[in-house]
């Protein structure tokens, strides 16, 4: 019985290892208002870049500028889930681990 514990821990640390190296590659890219803002995101929901089209500036309009860039960061984290969620149940055959995501 002790066997099977150490060998279930060790391929728990090996699916970690594997999740947290995807975690590190995963990239993922959203946008809000058409595509007026859009971001880049990886697996760690870290910022990697920001682009707003230059036409966002011509209404002079802040309000809807901080608008667009929150919606767009919030869907890049959404997205950022999904794909993680996605890997990890390749990784677990498909094994919902409830509070995970």
């Amino acid at each position: 019985m002790t066997m099977n514990l150490q060998q279930l821990m060790k391929q728990a640390q090996q699916m970690q290892e594997k999740l947290q190296k995807q975690m590190e590659t995963t990239v993922v890219e959203a946008t809000a208002g058409g595509g007026m803002v859009s971001v880049k995101m990886n697996g760690q929901k870290h910022l990697l870049s920001l682009q707003i089209d230059p036409e966002v500036f011509n209404g002079g309009d802040k309000d809807m500028l901080q608008d667009l860039i929150v919606a767009a960061v919030n869907e890049g984290s959404r997205k950022v889930d999904e794909a993680l969620q996605g890997q990890l149940g390749s990784l677990t055959g498909g094994l919902k681990i409830p509070g995970l995501f």
